[in-house]
């Protein structure tokens, strides 16, 4: 999806790095086992946190035309999609830094891009060159929206690991119960707490042959204890109960999770799948 810069290595490297390093990151996960639960890649973890004042420099000057202008786009766009028989209800259409691209936000889709027009669709990373450092505009606006669902989330609908010591970091983990690099981590999470680390779990079935055992790892009393069993290959069994394993599921197929274990930091921002505990240090700036 990135653009060729065959005869500009320096640039080329600087760019494309942002999406080879979490590419890389992303063989180290378990992938959907149905083609029903398939979503888009990931969008790149962002070399800095986005601020909403960051953002909000990047929209036009006059907040009553901008809002005139992102409803006439959202309903072209809402049209056009029903007629190519999508049906998608559109939430938001937020302008971006690059002229005449829109960031959009519809009801079970991942976020994407469309001009406007309303008429095209981009899925994909969008770079601004120009600056400093290229700017990953579409990870950053990826990384302000997820940021705001996590944070939204009721701690008691998680399973929390917490360091005995400091809290320096905190991450979201999708994760699911047979998934083997999810049960690496997991055998790694006193490593990971020691770190000074907090691991807040959310259940992401990657199929329904494992959402019994997700829902019984959150209907247990003991949610840590039936998670380590689970990641350990034990039986978990506990009486069905109100659960909100398939909506954290659907938030993930929101957030663009495409396989287990799918990392976040507070920020939003995506790290990839699978690493040694070190490495996530270093990719969360703990020295």
């Amino acid at each position: 999806m990135m653009t060729s810069f065959a005869h500009r290595p320096t640039l080329r490297a600087a760019v494309t790095g942002l999406s080879v390093s979490i590419t890389a990151l992303w063989l180290c996960a378990c992938q959907p086992k149905s083609a029903n639960q398939a979503v888009l890649s990931p969008e790149p973890a962002a070399s800095a946190p986005v601020t909403a004042s960051a953002i909000a420099q990047s929209t036009p000057a006059s907040t009553a035309t901008t809002t005139s202008t992102n409803a006439d786009i959202q309903q072209k766009l809402a049209a056009n999609l029903a007629k190519s028989g999508i049906d998608a209800k559109v939430t938001s259409v937020t302008p971006t830094a690059m002229p005449n691209l829109y960031w959009v936000k519809a009801e079970g889709l991942p976020a994407f891009f469309t001009d406007n027009t309303g008429q095209y669709i981009v899925q994909g990373d969008i770079v601004k060159v120009g600056g400093d450092a290229p700017e990953p505009i579409s990870a950053n606006l990826a990384a302000a929206d997820t940021k705001v669902a996590l944070a939204a989330l009721d701690p008691n609908d998680m399973v929390i690991f917490k360091p005995k010591g400091e809290t320096r970091a905190v991450i979201y983990v999708f994760t699911d119960a047979d998934c083997g690099y999810c049960r690496k981590l997991h055998s790694e999470i006193d490593r990971i707490n020691a770190l000074g680390i907090e691991v807040r779990y959310l259940p992401w079935p990657r199929s329904e042959q494992t959402m019994p055992i997700m829902e019984a790892i959150w209907c247990s009393p003991d949610r840590n204890q039936a998670l380590t069993a689970a990641k350990q290959g034990l039986p978990v069994n506990a009486p069905a109960c109100d659960n909100p394993v398939r909506r954290i599921q659907q938030l993930g197929l929101d957030l663009g999770v495409s396989g287990t274990p799918a990392i976040f930091d507070a920020n939003g921002h995506q790290l990839g799948g699978y690493m040694p505990p070190e490495q996530l240090a270093r990719a969360l700036g703990l020295s």
